[in-house]
């Protein structure tokens, strides 16, 4: 963690426990304690390049597909299947929670005009336009100032960071995302702004308090 400095001893071990117990993480602390930054750096801890299949929408794993469309072009090239190699730094994704945030945003929607298209109903996974937590899968997914997002917005992630499922239109699709989850939040907003409702809470495996520096010569 290049350029983070102070926190050696304190939130750098942290972090570590938690990567290496496989937990989503949330960073809880004041402004200017590099939550963030510390979160940017986190794909320094990816491989360099990953495969994924051609015209996927999810970074479908060649060897384990994921959405329906990746699954169609392996039954359909089998072993010509057209490979993309997709580096560290694409698989990175930030969001700034804020009020007009939806749910089709985060997680999806369903697209009326390629459902009449392609003469699908809409609970057919295919008409689906899927937003920024899918489209994540097999990177870092980070969501900063978490109680700024509506509670009802919380609540989708319900089941994203438990059991995979997201719904979308009274939808369930059974997922099962490979996806880091940080999240980001202040202390200090929780009465001003709002609040991290207790169910997702409890659903963020560690929580990691950030913290000034302890000594003026470390903070010049």
């Amino acid at each position: 963690f290049e350029g983070i400095i102070g926190f050696e001893d304190t939130v750098i071990p942290d972090l570590q426990t938690a990567v290496l117990s496989r937990h989503d993480i949330l960073f809880l602390g004041l402004r200017g304690q590099a939550k963030t930054k510390i979160a940017r750096l986190m794909i320094n801890l990816l491989d360099e390049y990953i495969p994924s299949i051609e015209g996927s929408e999810l970074n479908d794993d060649p060897f384990n597909p994921l959405s329906v469309i990746a699954k169609e072009i392996i039954k359909r090239d089998g072993e010509e299947t057209r490979i993309n190699w997709i580096h560290r730094s694409e698989r990175y994704t930030e969001k700034l929670a804020t009020p007009d945030v939806s749910v089709a945003d985060l997680i999806g929607d369903v697209d009326p005009i390629k459902a009449a298209a392609l003469k699908l109903p809409y609970s057919d996974e295919r008409v689906i336009h899927f937003g920024l937590i899918p489209r994540s899968h097999r990177g870092i997914f980070v969501i900063n100032e978490l109680p700024d997002l509506q509670a009802r917005i919380q609540v989708a992630l319900f089941n994203i960071l438990q059991e995979s499922d997201i719904q979308i239109r009274g939808f369930k699709i059974r997922l099962p995302l490979d996806i880091q989850f940080i999240f980001t939040a202040n202390p200090e907003d929780y009465t001003n702004r709002g609040s991290i409702v207790t169910p997702l809470k409890d659903r963020i495996d560690s929580k990691i308090i950030t913290h000034y520096q302890k000594s003026i010569k470390v903070s010049k």
